[in-house]
């Protein structure tokens, strides 16, 4: 039976769910409030510079390349891949960086030159992070979280004790380098919780960076955007934009449709790729699963400073992905998940697409996006934002050893507020929901809602979790659900 579909959203997981059910012979409607598509993968365009606003790190191919082997394509047949070589640096201060190299080899060479012994080391513990990818892609990731069973396997049992360990007590365990050991800590943050939160089955994120490597579609992210929108219109999905959803519509319990820009608009079943916390507000009270308080008491993953800035130079001593690890880390961590304030002097991150992809910036410029985390629902002034772009080009000066700001034809910032008034995100979060040990897999909030029938949710706040290859997941979850529960 053919349905009639809504979906709130066009980020991955919209875009996601949208083309599997309109594979399956669903009319798919998608309807996003801003002008343009992608959700927090937009782009921003301005004096002859491009940027993606959010997602930039292009990690685990394999969950994009099973995505359009669904539909009997490959990401090359919508865009171009490269593999950055490096993969990133990290700085630990001036004339003080270590390169992450595109292959494993190299990079043990790397550890080895700065702890004698750690090349072993290091061989064992991407030995268990492999085979904890393994097991994340063919037993936990592609499960709804309908039920704790859904776990429980064979291998899945056999590594129950790391579910109760942490990254952080493994990795210092082994390593003694403390840059090291940053490196080591540092992939779990796309999870959204500090490594000592997170337990120590996600070390498959590191095999996601050292073993498959970082890449980087042709001319940015939003080529995967571009990618998926061409293949679900293909489908046969209809895109709205400028569409802003008023009001889930729900009579005696069944989903009946969504007022869009106050028109009623029919539908045999809705989905919500918006943020889950907005979405359940649409709904009336006696209808949401979670109340406020759930949601307050959440660990929600970091909020974010961005900054996209304009360069009329080429930069120097740079890479298209630079960490900035020259401050003390567990104090900007305390300040994010402990005590929420404004970090004093803030680890940040900063990439350089220009490096890769010479039409996102005019001839002899560079373009630039900074990111500083911040703990969600924190104040946002333009005063502040002001203040800690200064803080952070102060830093990145005196470590690339080169005067930038003299050469800076405009910057445009995004934070807090913005997440609120783009993306109606909870708190202003940039990532959604943490993946702790109390939020993983079933434990989230859930794909098919309890209360009112034919209303599904999609997205990085449910499962499996954070990041854009989980919300490829997550759409094709929510699809399944509908299929097996539609008829009911």
């Amino acid at each position: 039976m053919s349905l009639k579909v809504s979906v709130i959203g066009s980020g991955f997981s919209s875009l996601s769910v949208a083309c599997y059910l309109a594979k399956a012979g669903h009319q798919v409607h998608i309807y996003e409030k801003n002008n343009s598509i992608g959700g927090r993968a937009r782009q921003l365009k301005k004096n002859g510079f491009t940027f993606d606003m959010g997602p930039s790190w292009y990690w685990m191919p394999d969950v994009f390349e099973r995505f359009f082997a669904d539909f009997g394509k490959s990401a090359a047949d919508y865009y171009t891949l490269i593999k950055l070589a490096p993969a990133y640096r990290v700085f630990f201060g001036a004339d003080d960086s270590v390169v992450i190299d595109d292959e494993l080899a190299k990079i043990k060479a790397t550890f080895e030159a700065i702890e004698p012994g750690s090349a072993a080391k290091l061989e064992r513990f991407m030995n268990t992070a492999r085979d904890n990818y393994r097991i994340a892609i063919e037993n936990l990731v592609y499960r709804p979280g309908e039920s704790p069973l859904e776990l429980v396997t064979p291998e899945t049992i056999g590594r129950l004790t790391q579910f109760f360990s942490n990254i952080s007590a493994d990795v210092r365990k082994q390593f003694k380098n403390e840059k090291l050991r940053q490196i080591l800590e540092f992939p779990v943050l796309f999870l959204g919780a500090k490594p000592e939160d997170t337990p120590s089955f996600y070390s498959f994120m590191n095999f996601a960076d050292f073993g498959l490597g970082t890449w980087h579609p042709k001319t940015g992210m939003f080529d995967v955007v571009a990618g998926m929108q061409k293949l679900a219109s293909s489908l046969g999905v209809s895109f709205h934009t400028s569409a802003a959803i008023s009001e889930i519509v729900v009579e005696n319990g069944i989903a009946k449709g969504i007022r869009v820009n106050n028109e009623f608009i029919g539908s045999d079943v809705v989905v919500s790729g918006a943020d889950y916390a907005h979405s359940e507000q649409l709904l009336p009270k006696q209808y949401r699963m979670y109340s406020d308080s759930y949601w307050d008491s959440r660990v929600f993953a970091p909020s974010s400073l961005l900054f996209y800035v304009g360069f009329s130079k080429k930069l120097e001593n740079i890479n298209h992905h630079i960490l900035f690890f020259d401050t003390d880390f567990k104090a900007h961590a305390k300040d994010i998940y402990e005590a929420p304030r404004w970090p004093d002097e803030p680890l940040f991150y900063a990439n350089f697409p220009s490096l890769t992809d010479a039409t996102c910036a005019p001839e002899g410029c560079e373009a630039g996006f900074f990111l500083v985390p911040l703990a969600p629902g924190i104040e946002d002034t333009p005063a502040l934002r002001q203040q800690y772009f200064d803080k952070i080009m102060t830093r990145f000066e005196r470590l690339t050893k080169q005067d930038v700001r003299n050469y800076i034809t405009f910057s445009e910032s995004f934070c807090k507020n913005d997440f609120v008034s783009e993306y109606n995100s909870y708190k202003g979060n940039a990532y959604g929901m943490a993946n702790t040990l109390l939020q993983t897999a079933f434990l989230r909030p859930k794909l098919r809602s309890k209360k009112v029938k034919h209303l599904y949710f999609t997205g990085q706040l449910t499962v499996p979790g954070p990041g854009v290859p989980p919300a490829l997941i997550s759409g094709k979850l929510t699809a399944g659900l509908i299929e097996k529960y539609s008829n009911r």
